[in-house]
C-alpha cells in the first residue's frame, strides 16, 4: 500500500458546524477507498497519533475531535448495492444522508425513518444515535445489517448478527470508539409518500393528548415555545399506494421555513440576543404566525427541515410516560428564572430498540431537546434542564450538549459494560480516543 496516493494538508485548525467543539489536527486525510483507511490507521500508529473519521461535523459534542489524525471519509460515498428481496441497502460509510435519500429515491427506495437534519453522514448520524420520531419505529443504527470497520490494528472486520456478533452490536452506535465504519448495510423499504398535518396548538391541549396522538399517527411531535402556552404539533403519516403528491406551494414552504427555521427565525435571534427582554413577545408573534398547513410529498421531504440557522443543541431521552412530567418541570424553571429562550422546544417519541448504546435500549422513549442561537451564552438553560433529566433516569444523546460522566452512564445503560469489554479487545490502546470518550466511557 506505499505506493497509494493521498492528499495530505497539515496543522489545521478545525470546528464543529456549531461552534461548541474546535481542535488543531495533526494532520487531515482524506482516503478514497478502504485500503487507504487501513494505510492511514496504521500510519497513525506508527507515529504513535490518534486517529478519527469525521462526518459532517454536526455533533456538538467533541465525540470526533482528535488532535491527532482527521479521516475525512468524503470521497468514500454512495449506495454500492440494493437487495430488493432482503430490503437492504448497502452504503458507503461517508455517504451524506440527503445524498444516500436521493439515490435511494432514483431506484424507488427510501430509509423507513429519519431525523429532521440531512446533512450528517450515515456513519456519523448512526454513530451517535440519530433517531426520527414514530412509536413504531427505531432510530438509524437499529436498521444496520451489517458493517465493515477498520479496526486499531489495521485489520478490515465485516460484521453481523452472526459474524463477530459482539462486535456488531457495539459498532452498530459505536461512537466512533471501536474503529473507522467504512461500509454500511441499512434496511430500506419502498419509497413511499406521507401526509403532513401541521398546526398551532395550546401545550396544555397538547400534553392532554399526547400518549393519543403518539398512537394514532405513525410520526407525532411537537415544538413548544418557551414563555407561551403555543406549541406547533406534526403530525404524518403514510398515505395509501397510488395517492398523488400535494407539496406545498413553493411560496408556502419558504414563506414558513423561513419564519421557524431559516431567515426571519435568524433576524427575531439576533434581536433576542441583543435585547433578551424582547424573546418573550418574539415567541408568542411566532407561535400565532404559523397557521395550519397540510401537504403530501415523498418521506424524505417531509421528515427533513432545511436548518440554517446555528445553534446548540442538549437532547435527553426519557421512558414515554414521563414526557409531561419533564416538560412541565423544564416550563417551571423557564417561568421562575430570568432567562430568555428563543428557540422552541422539541418532542418526539420512539420505539424501543435493542442497540446496547441506544437512547431508546429496551424502553419506549420521549426525547425532549433544547437549543440555544449560537452566538448566545449556554447560561443556566442547559445545566438545570440537565438536572432535570439526571432526575428522571435520562439518557444524553450521544452527538449533543451534557456533561455526564461514565458512572452515571453506567446506571441507565445495562449493557454498558458489554460495551466496554468489545472496545478494550479491539483499541486496548486507545487509537481512537479522545478526552469526551475518556469522559463518557471512563478511560
Amino acid at each position: 500500500m506505499g505506493g497509494v496516493k493521498r492528499r495530505v494538508v497539515r496543522s489545521i485548525d478545525w470546528s464543529n458546524w456549531a461552534g461548541t467543539e474546535s481542535s488543531k489536527l495533526a494532520r487531515v486525510a482524506t482516503p478514497r477507498s478502504e485500503a487507504e483507511v487501513v494505510e492511514e490507521v496504521v500510519r497513525a500508529a506508527d507515529l504513535g497519533l490518534r486517529v478519527k473519521a469525521i462526518g459532517a461535523g454536526h455533533s456538538f459534542t467533541g465525540v470526533a475531535v482528535t488532535d491527532g489524525v482527521q479521516l475525512r471519509l468524503g470521497a468514500l460515498s454512495g449506495v454500492t448495492s440494493i437487495d430488493s428481496t432482503r430490503g437492504e441497502a448497502t452504503v458507503r460509510a461517508g455517504t451524506p444522508l440527503h445524498v444516500l435519500n436521493e439515490e435511494l429515491e432514483a431506484f424507488g427506495y427510501a430509509l423507513p425513518n429519519l431525523g429532521d437534519i440531512d446533512r450528517q453522514s450515515l456513519a456519523g448520524a448512526t454513530g451517535t444515535g440519530t433517531h426520527g420520531t414514530g412509536l413504531r419505529l427505531t432510530g438509524l443504527s437499529a436498521g444496520i445489517r451489517a458493517l465493515r470497520i477498520v479496526l486499531a490494528d489495521g485489520s478490515l472486520v465485516e460484521c453481523s448478527p452472526t459474524h463477530e456478533p459482539e462486535l456488531f452490536q457495539a459498532a452498530r452506535l459505536g461512537l466512533g470508539a471501536l474503529g473507522i465504519v467504512t461500509e454500511i448495510t441499512v434496511a430500506v423499504v419502498p419509497a413511499f409518500l406521507l401526509h403532513a398535518v401541521e398546526r398551532p396548538e395550546s401545550l396544555t391541549d397538547v400534553l392532554a393528548h399526547a400518549d393519543v396522538s403518539a398512537e394514532a399517527n405513525d410520526h407525532f411531535e411537537f415544538y413548544w415555545f418557551p414563555h407561551t402556552d403555543r406549541a406547533l404539533t406534526k403530525r404524518n403519516n403514510r398515505v395509501p399506494e397510488g395517492t398523488a403528491r400535494r407539496p406545498l406551494p413553493a411560496w408556502r414552504e419558504k414563506l414558513d421555513d423561513d419564519l421557524l427555521s431559516n431567515r426571519f427565525f435568524e433576524l427575531t435571534n439576533r434581536v433576542a440576543t441583543r435585547m433578551p427582554r424582547s424573546t418573550r413577545s418574539i415567541n408568542a408573534i411566532a407561535s400565532r404566525a404559523l397557521s395550519e398547513r397540510q401537504f403530501t410529498d415523498s418521506s424524505r421531504k417531509v421528515f427533513v427541515t432545511a436548518r440554517e440557522v446555528r445553534f446548540m443543541e442538549s437532547e435527553w431521552a426519557f421512558p414515554r410516560a414521563s414526557l409531561s412530567e419533564v416538560l412541565l418541570e423544564l416550563r417551571e424553571w423557564v417561568d421562575t428564572h430570568d432567562e430568555r429562550i428563543s428557540f422552541p422546544v422539541e418532542c418526539r417519541v420512539a420505539a424501543a430498540d435493542d442497540v446496547w448504546l441506544s437512547t431508546a435500549y429496551e424502553r419506549q422513549s420521549c426525547y425532549i431537546a433544547i437549543h440555544k442561537y449560537h452566538r448566545q451564552g449556554r447560561g443556566a438553560y442547559f445545566d438545570a434542564f440537565e438536572a432535570i433529566a439526571v432526575n428522571h433516569g435520562g439518557r444524553p444523546h450521544w452527538g449533543k450538549l451534557h456533561t455526564r460522566h461514565a458512572d452515571y452512564l453506567r446506571s441507565v445503560y445495562p449493557r454498558f459494560d458489554d460495551f466496554l469489554a468489545v472496545r478494550n479487545r479491539v483499541d486496548p490502546e486507545r487509537r481512537f480516543g479522545n478526552p469526551y470518550l475518556e469522559r463518557v466511557l471512563g478511560a
